[in-house]
């Protein structure tokens, strides 16, 4: 009986780090695509750090995969988490509420942690490994030092323990994670100016937001939102692909 616990937590393990190593294929994949057709030539001469990028980042989605099947093993089999699929088991207008906890959330923890890393020691110890990417490409998004992987790969996972969340919510919380993970990385902007740089994109992170980090390393930590970024300081406006300037 326990042999066969063990086997299907294995089993779910290694099946849901090889779902999140082909979401990162496919994702990565399609916008260094799109990259291509809209910016040709952007990634020219970073043949040898895309293929970087790429092995670091296979390894974080084992990495990232691993608990998220072993919690996917005991929703299904020991019902352990807040996760429900009865799309009435709590108000309509919850689903929504959640989606934003759990990315609120997630933000928090990558902020402190995405700052703890820049902290001489850590950074070079882990952190290094994802500002090698210089300047970084679509294929960046997970490209992490396996220590850095763990604090990422533990944080929504750790959620769905606390706060009660759809599945098809948490889906969308993934895809959010996913798409913004990787637009972050890609050396240009694809939302409209009129977002990017009007009231929502004061307190939204996008490529702009990102590519400053990657220019200036001290700043910038946040990643869905700037609201860590304002509240302590650390906020330097937009980066400008290629111009020195920052707009605030």
């Amino acid at each position: 009986m326990l042999a066969d616990m063990v086997a299907a937590i294995l089993f779910s393990a290694i099946a849901m780090s090889a779902i999140v190593a082909v979401r990162y294929l496919l994702a990565s994949g399609a916008f260094a695509w799109a990259t291509h057709l809209r910016q040709p030539g952007l990634y020219r001469g970073q043949g040898g750090q895309m293929r970087a990028e790429i092995g670091w980042s296979l390894l974080s989605a084992f990495i990232y995969g691993a608990p998220a099947g072993v919690v996917a093993w005991g929703w299904r089999a020991q019902g352990w988490t807040r996760i429900y699929d009865d799309p009435f088991a709590y108000p309509l207008w919850y689903w929504p509420v959640s989606v934003l906890l759990y990315l609120a959330a997630h933000d928090c923890w990558f902020y402190w942690t995405h700052r703890a890393m820049h902290e001489p020691r850590l950074f070079r110890i882990a952190h290094a490994v994802h500002h090698a990417s210089r300047p970084p490409t679509a294929w960046a998004a997970m490209s992490f030092h396996p220590w850095e992987a763990l604090t990422g790969a533990i944080v929504i996972p750790a959620l769905v323990f606390i706060i009660p969340i759809h599945v098809g919510a948490l889906g969308l919380v993934l895809t959010v994670m996913t798409v913004m993970g990787v637009a972050n990385h890609m050396g240009w902007e694809m939302f409209p100016r009129w977002l990017v740089r009007g009231p929502a994109g004061a307190w939204l992170i996008t490529a702009s937001h990102h590519q400053r980090h990657h220019e200036q390393y001290r700043c910038n930590y946040g990643l869905y939102f700037r609201f860590w970024d304002r509240l302590c300081g650390t906020d330097r406006g937009l980066g400008d692909f290629g111009e020195k300037r920052a707009i605030p």
